[in-house]
């Protein structure tokens, strides 16, 4: 694979490397640096987002006329590195990552102009509806049910681990709406609005106070049918097709090659980079570096109008576990560090109501290196990387069936 860039390329490089010097701001860069969720707080995100959709680069991947950049592979890569070794926050994936392809790809035209710009603004903060208490992994045993009633849907059912659902005003979700064949065969994607009577909210609560996730409960909750996307009992399709691209359309690569080499830089500024844990680094390095290459070659496709496919669940796979395997690393070279519990200098995907209960201040310094602030937080966090959007025994179940047809 040829990875020299030409001059314009280079030139292009130069300009996100402008525009971040100049509109990443002090703030967003500190929140970002001691970040322990996948997630940034609606605020944060929305800062970032507001910045990034007046520059016209919110949503690269979109097509030009509803905000995209019709950038080449080699731009969005560069893009991406680059927002990585600035530190910049992540957007939430919710909206433009996930709910505007799936209407891109599948919407009606009307839903396309009324719901694609409300996106950009932030007018609609999105969560998912996937995951149930007893349907997970195996989505397709689902069984929130949506039952025609004129020209609406009736509700009833619960969605679990919904991120954000406190936040979210709008919920794009997967329902129930015949239970006579497949599983698959009876599922419609549906979006409902968070503020109606019948939608209640109930926080679960992390082992570190962080409020992110949520159960989310619907009784007799009124959606009208405008709201399907796709067809009645084919939203199976649309969750395939959303499913890929939360698994593999964006890159795993330029925020692990971040994360690898900054790591090595507090090893080396503390004095414990020895011939061992060097090693573990550069094996680490190559892992990602071969998983950067996959995932160029990956993004040539989508700008051929490709979708990810079956290579959506490699991608998934060792990105999180690699991302895994940095937060083991890190835990190693913390040592006794790793131990203090200090939420008040950490950046969470959410409130931490402990925080304030146990009058932590942000105001007394912290305890160790400040590499090793956010190590534990993020290690606990990550461990649900191999689990979200399907886990990786999934995935490997993906695999093993599609593409080599055992």
């Amino acid at each position: 694979m040829n990875l020299a860039f030409t001059r314009a390329e280079e030139a292009f490089r130069e300009e996100v490397r402008d525009f971040l010097a100049d509109c990443l701001t002090p703030e967003l860069h500190a929140y970002a640096k001691r970040m322990t969720s996948v997630y940034a707080t609606r605020e944060i995100g929305m800062a970032w987002q507001a910045i990034l959709v007046k520059q016209g680069w919110a949503a690269p991947s979109w097509p030009v006329e509803y905000g995209g950049t019709d950038w080449t592979v080699a731009q969005r890569y560069i893009f991406d590195v680059e927002m990585a070794r600035a530190g910049a926050p992540p957007l939430s994936p919710m909206g433009i990552g996930m709910c505007g392809p799936a209407l891109i790809g599948h919407g009606s035209q009307a839903q396309k102009d009324y719901y694609l710009p409300r996106i950009l603004s932030g007018e609609d903060f999105w969560c998912q509806g996937y995951s149930e208490p007893h349907a997970g992994s195996d989505l397709a045993a689902l069984t929130m049910s949506a039952v025609e009633e004129g020209d609406d849907f009736i509700c009833n059912g619960s969605k679990i681990w919904t991120t954000h659902a406190n936040e979210a005003n709008k919920m794009f979700c997967l329902v129930r709406t015949d239970a006579t064949g497949k599983p698959q065969q009876g599922i419609t994607f549906l979006l409902i609005d968070m503020d109606q009577p019948g939608v209640t909210v109930d926080p679960i609560i992390m082992l570190s106070g962080e409020h992110i996730q949520n159960a989310v409960f619907f009784s007799d909750v009124r959606v009208p049918k405008a709201n399907v996307i796709g067809r009645v009992n084919d939203g199976w399709t649309v969750a395939k097709y959303l499913l890929e691209f939360e698994r593999g359309g964006s890159s795993y690569g330029p925020r692990l090659l971040a994360r690898v080499r900054a790591l090595r830089q507090a090893a080396g500024e503390e004095g414990l980079l020895d011939a061992g844990f060097a090693r573990k680094l550069s094996l680490a390095e190559a892992e990602i570096l071969a998983l950067e290459a996959a995932e160029l070659q990956q993004m040539s496709v989508l700008a051929s109008g490709g979708t990810p496919g079956l290579k959506a669940s490699m991608m998934k796979i060792r990105g999180t576990e690699l991302s895994q395997h940095l937060t083991e690393l890190s835990l190693e070279l913390a040592g006794v560090y790793a131990a203090p519990f200090q939420p008040q200098h950490l950046s969470p995907g959410g409130p931490v109501p402990a925080s304030k209960s146990h009058g932590l201040s942000s105001k007394v310094h912290y305890v160790g290196p400040e590499s090793a602030l956010t190590v534990s937080s993020k290690y606990l966090n990550d461990r649900a990387g191999s689990i979200y959007a399907g886990s990786n025994e999934i995935q490997r179940g993906i695999l093993s069936k599609g593409q080599l047809g055992l």
